[in-house]
């Protein structure tokens, strides 16, 4: 053995082997063992690896591979998403360096310009995963825009609307005007900023607004029905002074106004602001749009069509503050905005017809079945908030007005009014033209466990979805536990009447070491690709997973990998002595308290506490292994062939966690009955 572990000498060569071997694939399981799988989370197809990719790929590793030692037969399925909106986001940034706009095209030709774009980059994410040591079986990589993937997301969709669970109507949506789409409740970032609080004249009221540029589109003003103040005005309409000259308005009496805020009186703008549409639906109210789709002020504004919205707002201001309509100004009122996750732009609640799905009847059965145990939930607290959120879920909205994704089965009859529609997978025929909106993409995310294996199924692999579903374990960031995990848990037991997983592991968010959160502005971002080159895969492995909790976040930086990587020396310079030491006659009495340890290690895993087992096998390996028996070896007290027997069971321990070092050094030692550590049994 060299006097020096290098990493870069053995992880590309030691990852070829096992590729080579047919680890990864799922074998036949021992007498003892049974079918494990673990589904993937598929990164961004176009997007190169970030520290929270080397998170999920380091936990889910970590229990692929003591699992396959365990005898069982293990699938770790991967694959890559198609993202939607986040990969036309890029593409169209790409596209504005050029001098160009998504509008210059045609919907055929972008769709085949982002797929060429994807596929160029595609390869990116799946090679540094390799680079971690990811022990997936590759030959089954799915893509969500797979034709097999597109056709069996396209089935739940029908089935859905079949059953009555998908519906077509009119209603306020949550509209990004830069990226150009709708968005569902759950990806609003809701944000405390500080605003101006206008109160405007209103006829004989007077009432505050944070956005008097909606004015032109108000069809009532609402006060409590209770407010003594307001009461003789309920039910008459009265004539307003206005920028556009004078309009008559209806005063309504709705319980949604609070008496406290401003002066108890609000204007009602149903086609821009939540609350006023469902108090528009109750008072039977036009809904009247004054903010297109662009982001600009419509026909019905007069003089400032064509304004964005912030240039208006301070247009009107201006305007109504010369006419004498403006009573006076709050600029520091704190409220709270929506703005677009992907690109920060405050969202616009706009009129739009849209296909949505009833949620109701699919929370129920993910309630129940949490409540009969049927899935177990690893992070302190998740569960409960699971919980909250299917209680408290709105209708999900699954249209978005962009190319990049599946695209509805809905299809018009030519020439007829567009609230009659049929869903078919294929064309009716030649009198009708397909719906242009696709689907969210968390909506073909959240049929991935079942969707994957079906694929699998129809690729000559019929056994799968039989011999994997519902899956073992689903392993992925706390941060989108509304997002994709309860709707996996929806959508997996609508289509296929069982839970897609048995078990979740939520890992925190990765800190920097001062526990600040990880930022491109901070430049405290950490390159996982980087950190390998320098200090190796096993280092950076050991450092994200060491001492964490489910659910927890958790802090690392270089002097941890630092350290990590002393950990990898510690073990080549440990098996260097145990191979080159003299025989002895010694012994002493560590295979019985190496058996304590290898119990403890297994108990900390099949408890679900890789943090935790990673920190045991860390310190029983360094300071018992090392500083106590190698010590005791040095002074002939234990024979080669009993230190020789220990450092292999510790390098089994230490497989899942630092998989490269460990196997350098398994095919290094005399005698190797197992010819790969990867494939080796796991010790009892």
């Amino acid at each position: 053995m060299d006097k020096q572990y290098k990493p870069e000498l053995f992880e590309d060569k030691i990852y070829q082997k096992w590729e080579k071997s047919g680890a990864f694939a799922p074998r036949k399981a021992s007498p003892r063992g049974k079918p494990y799988c673990i589904i993937m989370p598929p990164p961004n197809a176009n997007d190169p690896l970030h520290v929270g990719h080397a998170m999920f790929v380091t936990v889910e590793d970590i229990f692929i591979r003591y699992q396959r030692m365990l005898g069982n037969s293990v699938l770790w399925l991967p694959g890559t998403d198609h993202a939607g909106i986040e990969t036309q986001y890029v593409f169209e940034k790409k596209l504005k360096k050029e001098g160009k706009s998504r509008f210059d095209f045609d919907r055929k030709t972008l769709y085949k310009m982002i797929w060429d774009y994807v596929q160029e980059n595609s390869g990116v994410a799946i090679s540094q995963m390799k680079k971690l040591g990811a022990s997936a079986d590759w030959s089954r990589q799915k893509f969500t825009l797979d034709k097999d993937i597109v056709e069996l997301v396209t089935d739940t969709f029908i089935k859905l609307y079949q059953d009555d669970l998908v519906y077509k109507d009119l209603k306020l949506i949550n509209f990004c005007t830069k990226c150009g789409t709708a968005f569902s409740n759950l990806e609003v970032r809701h944000e405390e900023k500080k605003a101006s609080l206008y109160y405007l004249k209103y006829g004989p009221f007077t009432l505050a607004t944070t956005r008097p540029e909606t004015k032109f589109g108000d069809t009532a003003v609402a006060v409590h029905p209770k407010d003594k103040r307001y009461q003789k005005y309920i039910g008459r309409e009265i004539e307003v002074e206005g920028l556009l000259g004078k309009f008559k308005i209806k005063v309504i009496g709705d319980e949604y106004v609070d008496p406290a805020f401003g002066t108890g009186v609000v204007k009602v703008t149903p086609a821009h602001d939540q609350n006023d549409f469902e108090a528009g639906k109750r008072h039977g109210l036009e809904v009247k749009q004054v903010i297109g789709f662009d982001g600009r002020l419509n026909e019905n504004t007069g003089p400032y069509q064509g304004l964005k919205v912030l240039m208006a707002r301070e247009k009107v201001v201006e305007d109504l503050k010369k006419k004498g309509l403006m009573e006076k100004i709050d600029e520091n009122y704190l409220h709270t905005v929506g703005v677009c996750y992907r690109c920060g732009t405050m969202i616009e609640p706009l009129p739009l017809s849209q296909f949505f799905i009833k949620v109701k009847p699919l929370t129920e059965m993910v309630l129940q079945a949490l409540k009969e145990k049927k899935v177990k939930i690893y992070g302190s607290g998740h569960e409960k908030i699971l919980k909250h959120w299917l209680k408290n879920l709105y209708d999900w909205n699954i249209s978005r007005q962009i190319v990049w994704g599946i695209r509805l089965p809905v299809w018009y009859k030519k020439g007829s009014d567009k609230a009659e529609f049929v869903v078919v997978k294929k064309s009716p025929g030649e009198d009708y033209i397909q719906e242009t909106d696709t689907f969210d993409t968390w909506f073909s995310s959240a049929q991935w466990p079942f969707v994957t294996l079906r694929a699998s199924g129809r690729a000559g692999r019929p056994g799968d979805f039989k011999r994997f579903y519902p899956t073992s374990l689903m392993e992925t960031g706390y941060d989108i536990l509304p997002f994709w995990v309860m709707r996996m848990l929806m959508m997996g037991l609508y289509a296929t009447g069982k839970v897609p997983f048995e078990k979740v592991y939520l890992h925190g968010l990765v800190r920097d070491e001062k526990g600040q959160k990880m930022s491109k502005s901070k430049g405290n971002v950490m390159n996982p690709v980087e950190v390998i080159e320098k200090y190796g895969a096993d280092a950076l492995r050991m450092s994200l997973v060491m001492s964490t909790t489910a659910g927890q976040d958790s802090a690392v930086g270089e002097g941890k990998i630092r350290g990590m990587r002393n950990l990898t020396n510690k073990i080549w310079n440990a098996a260097r002595f145990v191979v080159n030491m003299k025989d002895n006659e010694g012994d002493s009495k560590i295979k019985k308290e190496l058996k304590k340890i290898v119990s403890k290690i297994t108990k900390q895993l099949e408890d679900m506490k890789p943090g935790l087992a990673a920190e045991t096998v860390y310190n029983e390996f360094w300071h018992w292994f090392c500083d106590q028996k190698i010590e005791e070896a040095k002074k002939g007290k234990i024979s080669q062939a009993v230190l020789l027997e220990g450092l292999r069971t510790f390098l089994k321990l230490l497989h899942p966690f630092v998989p490269f070092v460990t196997e350098a050094v398994w095919l290094q030692l005399p005698k190797t009955e197992e010819k790969l550590l990867i494939n080796s049994q796991w010790p009892r």
